[in-house]
C-alpha cells in the first residue's frame, strides 16, 4: 500500500507559532487527531484499490458508505491496541480524539457530496454500532484482530454493494483488503503512540 502516513509532528522553521506548536507536549486528543488523519488516508487508499480491482460502485452513497465502514473497522483496532497501555479514561480520551476528527471530516465530505444533512450524527451512530459489533470479535494482543473482524468488514461492504453485480465481495475484503488495513493501522498506532510490538 503506497500511503504516506504521518506518525509525528514536523518541526517547522517557518513561523514562531509552528515552532512552539511542534515543541509542546502532545495531548491524547492531539495524538487521536493524528491517528484520524491516517485512518482517513488508509480508508481512501482501500477504496481506490477496490475500484482498481473493478468492483462496481454505483452511487455516492455507496462510496461514502464504504469510507465509513473502512474507518469504523480501524477505530476498534486502535482502541484494542491501546488497551493495557492506557487506563480507561485516557483510552477514552484518545478514541474520542480520533472519532471527533473523523466525524468532522465525514460531515464536511458528506455535505459536499450529498448536500445538507445531519451527517455527523449519523456517522457517530454508525461508529458506536460498529464499536459494539467489533467488540464481539476476537482480538489477540500479539496477532491482532481475528478472522471475525475481517469477515464482519467484508459483510458490511457486501451489504453496501448488494445492488451491484459484484461477486466475492466478502471474500475479497476479508482476505485481501482487511489484512492490509490491519497491518497498516497497527504500524501507524504503534508509531504514533509509541507502543511496543507485542
Amino acid at each position: 500500500m503506497a500511503v504516506r502516513m504521518k506518525t509525528r509532528w514536523h518541526r517547522s522553521r517557518r513561523s514562531r507559532r509552528n515552532i512552539e506548536g511542534s515543541s509542546r507536549e502532545k495531548t491524547l486528543a492531539d495524538l487521536g487527531s493524528l491517528v484520524a488523519i491516517n485512518i482517513w488516508k488508509l480508508a481512501e487508499e482501500t477504496y481506490r484499490r477496490m475500484l482498481t480491482d473493478e468492483f462496481k460502485i454505483l452511487s455516492d452513497e455507496q462510496q461514502l458508505g464504504m469510507f465509513k465502514e473502512f474507518i469504523a473497522f480501524q477505530i476498534p483496532i486502535v482502541d484494542r491496541m491501546a488497551y493495557g497501555h492506557y487506563d480507561d479514561d485516557k483510552r477514552a480520551e484518545l478514541i474520542q480524539g480520533v472519532a471527533k476528527s473523523l466525524v468532522e471530516n465525514m460531515h464536511n465530505n458528506a455535505t459536499e457530496i450529498l448536500g445538507p444533512g445531519d451527517h455527523g450524527s449519523e456517522f457517530i451512530a454508525l461508529l458506536n454500532q460498529r464499536m459494539s459489533e467489533y467488540a464481539q470479535c476476537p482480538f489477540d494482543a500479539r496477532e491482532g484482530p481475528g478472522f471475525g473482524f475481517r469477515r464482519l468488514l467484508g459483510a458490511k461492504i457486501s451489504d453496501l454493494l448488494a445492488t451491484t453485480d459484484n461477486k466475492w465481495v466478502i471474500e475479497h475484503v476479508a482476505e485481501v483488503e482487511a489484512p492490509e488495513l490491519i497491518k497498516q493501522i497497527q504500524r501507524l498506532t504503534r508509531g504514533t503512540l509509541g507502543l511496543p510490538r507485542a
